[in-house]
């Protein structure tokens, strides 16, 4: 993981929702992740908050940690709802508590993360806690999104979330991206 991060100045793109959603819908995120109402969430790799703002209306608190604080500026630009909270942090050194959040997700990012990402994400979760991934797959052709070397596969990312201590609950792969789906196993 940690290859690069999304150019700031092509944020714009981010907000292609015929583009976005062709990758991940709306609904297959949010069954992944399983948030309640009053859960507290983490958007690891949050960019423009496309993503954030579909699962924010389901979750109590949705935190957008980025590394980059020029998308938090083109997030702001387009509106954040009022249960977003922006945070500029690497995802290797997240700034919350241990066993704080209720879960986290990362879309089109997990390619992009610190390879010390999984275990902080174990750290900051309870027990219980859900993970959903969706991201480009190193399987694919490479039409679109980072080229193949800079990919994971599915079972890639499954080993680095069992090995942290999640159990994978489901996983696919499909043409370009992989869907994981894990949970914090107790303590």
């Amino acid at each position: 993981m940690g290859h690069h991060t999304f150019p700031a100045a092509d944020a714009d793109r981010l907000e292609d929702a015929a583009r976005r959603y062709r990758n991940c819908s709306a609904e297959e995120l949010l069954w992944a992740l399983d948030p309640d109402p009053d859960d507290a969430v983490v958007d690891v790799g949050s960019g423009t908050g496309f993503f954030t703002d579909d699962v924010a209306p389901r979750a109590g608190t949705v935190y957008a940690v980025d590394v980059q604080a020029a998308m938090h500026d083109r997030y702001r630009q387009k509106g954040v709802p009022e249960n977003v909270e922006l945070v500029t942090s690497g995802a290797d050194d997240l700034p919350f508590d241990d066993g704080a959040l209720d879960g986290a997700f990362a879309t089109m990012t997990y390619h992009e993360l610190p390879g010390e990402t999984v275990e902080e994400l174990a750290r900051v979760l309870r027990p219980g806690g859900r993970v959903a991934v969706v991201d480009w797959t190193a399987e694919g052709p490479g039409e679109r999104g980072p080229p193949l070397e800079e990919r994971y596969d599915a079972d890639h990312a499954a080993a680095a979330f069992e090995d942290a201590g999640f159990s994978v609950d489901f996983r696919a792969t499909r043409a370009e991206t992989f869907l994981l789906a894990a949970t914090l196993g107790e303590e």
